[in-house]
């Protein structure tokens, strides 16, 4: 009953939070993260949420990012890695070296360091695009850049982790071999994910499919369409979670996998004899349960991890005002020069993609608990430095996206009369 207790109150806190976010106008996962916060420090919630919380969140991630890639188009995202190779190199760098030099100033400690650096160098790319929606703004350019981008970090983060961490823990050095191994699993996870939304997926499969039985005659349509659609909604959503555990394999966070299922579902795969009407159905489900009441799981969660002490907070403010500021410029300034000068967006976009790219969440939090639960790497000043400045930056990100939404919708509507003209 503990765990049904912890969720009532989540759940509650969901509902506070919508009400809150209408009246203020302010995204809703400001206000998640909020209530989760003060929950925890106010013992309504443990310090350690149950592991049915945890997982229950877990899977809120998982369908947040399905529902994203759901919503994208294919070739839109495609054409994007082009346009975004430079987002994705310099707004990782810019944050990892801010980190990295803020943290060796305190603790002069090469090892803190490079976790500190690390931790800080993926973008949480679930609480942008969430933000983005609640603005209106999923379907923009600047959201396109932002995920591919955030996509691609979170694959040289997660490279970085299973490098960095043997060598920091003391545990191993680095080897040709190993970085070859994770180069390789990358690669390979991609092969598979485009050899489904390629060759197995369609409808009508091309090339040597269609020697295999079965897969030679049958797609996913085959599946949707089963029970005249009305199962089409479980069949994504264990696709969702098949694709997130093989990324799990992989090494990735499943929530990565499940954005790539979401993204190779067509919307032409709905299309079958006597049904029109099945997208759009599955999508406002889908839609619903990450956006209304699973989703937002993940997010109150996130906010429980801040936990006030009041002598670590006093001892850090120095840090975090220093870490936060320098990730703050370093991250909009890297991000959206990159965005203007190789990705060729326009300033008001570029700078949009700079503030989208400030959050830290899923693997920032993950980096924390390798470093300091786990090994012992950082001290606890470094670990409260870190969490509080995901925090802030956390917030910045729907903060500085609703702002600076009216200059973005501008230079948008500006493209489009410049393009009928």
């Amino acid at each position: 009953m503990h765990a049904l207790s912890s969720l009532a109150l989540i759940w509650t806190a969901v509902f506070l939070a919508t009400i809150a976010a209408k009246w203020s106008r302010l995204t809703p996962v400001l206000w998640f993260l909020f209530f989760g916060a003060v929950m925890v420090n106010t013992g309504l919630l443990p310090v350690h949420a149950d592991p049915f919380i945890v997982g229950f969140s877990e899977l809120g991630i998982i369908v947040i990012m399905f529902a994203i890639g759901f919503e994208e188009d294919t070739g839109n995202f495609m054409d994007s890695i082009k346009k975004s190779w430079g987002i994705a190199f310099f707004g990782g760098v810019a944050p990892f070296a801010a980190a990295y030099f803020v943290a060796d100033y305190f603790w002069q400690d090469v090892n803190i360091s490079l976790m500190c650096g690390l931790t800080m160098t993926a973008t949480a790319v679930s609480l942008t695009m969430v933000s983005l929606r609640s603005e209106g703004l999923s379907n923009s350019p600047a959201a396109t850049r932002i995920m591919t981008s955030a996509v691609l970090d979170d694959i040289a983060s997660l490279a970085l982790v299973a490098i960095l961490v043997p060598i920091a823990s003391g545990a191993s050095e680095v080897s040709a071999a190993g970085i070859a191994i994770i180069t390789g699993k990358s690669v390979l996870f991609f092969l598979i994910i485009s050899v489904l939304g390629v060759w197995i997926f369609p409808h009508k499969p091309k090339g040597w499919i269609q020697k295999i039985p079965l897969l030679g005659k049958f797609g996913i349509r085959n599946l949707l369409k089963f029970g005249h659609g009305q199962h089409a909604t479980l069949t994504v959503l264990l696709l969702a979670v098949l694709i997130g555990l093989l990324a799990h394999e992989f090494g990735f966070h499943p929530a990565v996998g499940a954005f790539m299922a979401g993204l190779i579902l067509k919307q032409e795969y709905f299309h079958f004899e006597g049904e029109t009407k099945a997208h759009k159905n599955t999508a406002r489900i889908i839609d619903n349960v990450a956006f209304s009441w699973l989703g937002p799981v993940f997010f109150v969660h996130l906010g429980s991890q801040i936990l006030f002490d009041a002598e670590i907070f006093m001892a850090v403010i120095p840090n975090v005002i220093a870490m936060t500021l320098a990730l703050f410029v370093a991250q909009i300034a890297s991000a959206s020069i990159a965005a203007r000068y190789t990705g060729g967006m326009q300033w008001a976009g570029a700078m949009m993609i700079g503030f989208g790219m400030l959050g830290r969440a899923e693997l920032a939090f993950v980096v924390m608990d390798i470093a300091y639960v786990q090994n012992k790497i950082i001290p606890i000043e470094a670990f409260y430095t870190l969490m509080i400045t995901a925090f802030w930056l956390n917030v910045a990100v729907p903060v500085t996206i609703g702002l600076w939404k009216p200059r973005y919708q501008r230079e948008l509507g500006a493209q489009v009369t410049k393009s009928v003209n």
